[in-house]
């Protein structure tokens, strides 16, 4: 019986249109052995030497051919986004070369253009095709931006004639594979919290005070921290997001149900994320049946001020490291280091809302991380799911640098630094 050395790992296997295309069949039935989780797109020339069938069958997982007709809404973003790698298994001279240049033709070679996870290329191909000083120079751009490109074996091809062009052997492969995903678990045994999402407070048993929070920004970065070998666990407000594989999901409502869940997690915990936009005030008396118009007459509702929940996470800390977002519509970086130092945070990641290019309910997000050793990092607009990851490649710097420091500890550093 395989080990389990890829257990929980997610395998996106490109099968392009090679003549080695079958053995495509061995090399999904062992990544399965060693626990990954595999799912397949072929081209449409890779039908034309074997069906999608076979692959769907050993798989369990539909076979995505066609960016028009996929199984899923715009697979050419869905699926790569929840894979930790892609293998290209043959791989053509033709594939390589859309990669290389940036071409999209089919649903392959367009998802290629949106990973943000690694890639790992087993060339099989002709001999003359190989050693075509152009095919050299894409394989070349493709590993100078870090791409895996693993050398074609010497043996008799296709065309009868003898040379370089086989198919890497399956051990080959599997053993990149597993070195690839050992390489991008950097995160493994840490233990990530993470809130997203609004809270809402009702007012009534039909309405209720809420804010403008997708949670798209929570959700991108608990699924980054996950393909890098975290054991997450995301606390989420109302949104209309999918739960995430591999991630602990738990649903909340109000700022207090949020309170609590976080609460009682995070003493387990190595590493807050604040991300969630939890409501300041709630109505101080709710009405449990709807409030008829004909029976308001115009009264106020009365406010009061909810739990400040990061603020009381901060005071109970032993050895997390605390992050915070703030959403801000002026002044971000002032405002940023207000909430840094007041909640005695190690790291805040400010964001603007309010305007056609507000955080709240948008596919990207331009933000600010300060770090309380004073490191100001402004980050350009781009996709969520990149910001998630460059403000976890600063966590991964910041935890380099210096390790989480005590409630005490960080009132003297805050006291110091004025």
């Amino acid at each position: 019986m395989a080990d389990s050395k890829l257990q929980g790992t997610r395998v996106l296997l490109g099968v392009t249109g090679s003549i080695a295309a079958y053995k495509a069949v061995g090399l999904l039935r062992t990544l399965m052995g060693h626990g990954a989780d595999v799912s397949v797109v072929m081209t449409d020339s890779a039908t034309r030497f074997i069906a999608p069938l076979t692959f769907e069958v050993l798989s369990k997982h539909p076979v995505a051919t066609d960016i028009f007709s996929g199984h899923q809404d715009m697979p050419h973003l869905s699926l790569p986004e929840s894979v930790d790698l892609i293998v290209l298994a043959p791989c053509t001279a033709n594939t390589i070369a859309q990669f290389a240049l940036g071409l999209a033709d089919n649903l392959l070679s367009t998802l290629l253009l949106t990973t943000q996870c690694p890639v790992l290329i087993a060339p099989a191909m002709d001999g003359d095709m190989w050693e075509q000083p152009v095919i050299k120079q894409h394989v070349q751009t493709l590993r100078a931006r870090g791409v895996v490109v693993l050398e074609p074996e010497v043996g008799e091809l296709a065309s009868g004639k003898f040379g370089r062009g086989r198919l890497p052997n399956e051990e080959t492969i599997v053993e990149a594979v597993c070195e690839q995903v050992a390489a991008t678990k950097e995160l493994a045994g840490r233990r990530i919290l993470i809130s997203a999402g609004p809270t809402r407070e009702p007012i009534d048993a039909v309405r209720f005070i809420s804010n403008g929070s997708s949670g798209k920004m929570g959700y991108a970065l608990a699924r980054a921290a996950h393909k890098r070998g975290a054991e997450v666990t995301l606390v989420s407000g109302p949104t209309s997001l999918h739960p995430l594989w591999g991630v602990e999901c738990v649903s909340v409502q109000t700022a207090e149900e949020m309170s609590q869940a976080l609460q009682s997690r995070f003493g387990a915990a190595d590493v807050l994320i604040m991300t969630a936009a939890v409501g300041d005030f709630r109505p101080l008396h709710r009405r449990e049946e709807k409030l008829k118009k004909r029976d308001w007459q115009g009264e106020p509702i009365e406010l009061e001020r909810t739990t400040d929940i990061l603020a009381a996470l901060s005071a109970q800390r032993t050895h997390q490291l605390l992050i915070g977002f703030a959403a801000e519509t002026n002044d971000l970086i002032e405002n940023g280091r207000e909430k840094l130092e007041k909640k005695r945070l190690d790291m805040v990641v400010v964001n603007q809302v309010g305007g056609r290019d507000s955080a709240f309910d948008n596919e990207t997000n331009e933000v600010i991380v300060l770090t309380r050793h004073g490191k100001v990092t402004p980050m350009p607009r781009m996709s969520k799911h990149l910001v998630a990851n460059r403000i976890l490649d600063e966590l991964q710097e910041f935890q380099l640098a210096s390790p989480a420091l005590p409630p005490q500890s960080l009132s003297k550093h805050y006291s110091e630094s004025k």
